[in-house]
């Protein structure tokens, strides 16, 4: 959520920073009742100072034996007046949180203005694309040739969009995990996490999935969601929290299957495992205080771009425009890895930073050692990495020219020794 003192202070601002995001909105609406909140906000505090007063009033009466009538009856009237008033002001609440809870997050600077995808920038390319002499195929050609893939039985079992992992493609689905929950954890210090699969309304609308991405969702019940990244309970662990400084930063690592209903997508990536369903995802998330929170940015990025580097994928790295940032992100760097079979990079991961705006909505806050005031944290996430195209990417990329897949050397250990997968019976 936006701070409502900035959008007060500098709305011609906020304008311009929203409409950089093609989020084109008018305020008129909100300016309206964000006066008539702060009336009736001055209006109670009036009522409740007087009532005070009164209570001053009637004991000094009572010990002096006079009359309490008179000033009975005017505090039965006051008690009146602020019924319903915190009805009205019940009413504008909701409103207004409604308006703000719709608004996405401010671009940071450093972020490139421009109005979709075509108009992200490139960072850096890492690694070496590898011309072959064979035709690469897809990675559902190899997984079902392989028959470590079944995408006919996933559809069969659940519906389209869901695929049945076989054999040594069960096996190097799991071996992924283990291997990026163990890299982050030994190596880059995150503190492992096993979430609950499914939140309450409170935690969606505490990361911004709710109410703007009801659709995109699985509900389980009117309030109980399947969630669409782990990024959802590890950031609500500290919703309503006020942590202390020396606590920060907090980093969390988890894996856990997502649940994306992909609303708006069909026709796209119909294919294979680059758009599914259900899908695992090994996520880290940070909770850090905002002097440094954009180098722990760059920190987060570069943890999720050693997966990679230790599974000699090519891969890029691209910071996203305005256009293309996610709702609660201020920044994000989109990894991308190598897909020779369409010769293009595919998103593997996405490194966002939200700054104070899943804080403030989720109430998570710290206090500060020197002077005891209390901020809301930053909060970080990124994919380190999405597992199902991973795998797409190490079979593509390590397709042999006979048919089989050489497994990363990284990996081999988690594969019980295997060196390679062929075809299975």
């Amino acid at each position: 959520m936006l701070d409502l003192k900035d959008l007060r202070n500098n709305l011609d601002e906020a304008t311009k920073k929203l409409a950089s995001r093609q989020c084109h909105v008018s305020f008129a609406q909100w300016i309206v009742l964000d006066r008539k909140q702060r009336n009736l906000k001055n209006s109670m505090e009036s009522l409740k100072a007087k009532q005070n007063k009164a209570s001053e009033e009637i004991k000094r009466l009572k010990k002096e034996g006079l009359s309490l009538d008179e000033i009975l009856k005017e505090m039965k009237q006051v008690d009146q007046e602020i019924d319903c008033l915190n009805s009205d002001l019940s009413k504008v609440d909701r409103e207004v949180t409604d308006f703000l809870l719709n608004l996405p997050n401010f671009p940071h600077p450093s972020t490139p203005i421009g109005a979709n995808e075509v108009d992200n920038v490139v960072k850096r390319s890492v690694g070496e694309v590898v011309s072959c002499s064979f035709q690469r195929k897809s990675h559902w050609e190899i997984g079902e040739r392989l028959k470590i893939l079944d995408f006919e039985r996933g559809a069969k079992i659940t519906g389209s969009r869901f695929t049945l992992y076989r054999g040594a493609g069960a096996r190097l689905e799991r071996a992924l995990i283990n291997f990026m929950l163990d890299l982050h954890t030994q190596t880059h210090s995150y503190k492992e996490m096993l979430p609950p699969f499914i939140v309450n309304r409170e935690s969606m609308v505490g990361t911004g999935q709710l109410p703007k991405f009801e659709d995109d969702l699985f509900k389980t019940q009117p309030d109980y969601f399947l969630i669409p990244t782990a990024e959802v309970p590890l950031t609500n662990i500290h919703r309503n929290e006020i942590l202390a400084e020396s606590d920060l930063p907090i980093r969390y690592v988890a894996y856990t299957p997502c649940f994306r209903r992909e609303a708006g997508t069909y026709g796209r990536d119909t294919r294979g495992l680059i758009r599914q369903h259900q899908f695992n995802k090994v996520e880290l998330v940070q909770f850090v205080t905002p002097t440094d929170s954009y180098k722990q940015l760059e920190h987060l990025l570069g943890d999720a771009e050693e997966v990679l580097k230790r599974l000699s994928l090519p891969y890029r790295v691209v910071l996203l425009c305005t256009g293309d940032l996610g709702f609660a992100a201020a920044k994000t760097y989109d990894i991308e890895v190598w897909m020779p079979s369409q010769g293009v990079y595919r998103e593997v991961s996405s490194c966002s930073h939200f700054e104070a705006f899943q804080a403030r909505r989720a109430k998570i806050r710290y206090r500060t050692t020197l002077s005891g005031e209390v901020q809301f944290v930053h909060t970080l996430n990124g994919s380190a990495l999405a597992i199902g195209r991973t795998v797409a990417a190490i079979l593509e990329n390590y397709q042999q020219e006979d048919g089989t897949v050489k497994i990363p050397d990284v990996l081999c250990g988690y594969m019980g020794g295997m060196e390679k997968i062929g075809v299975e019976s």
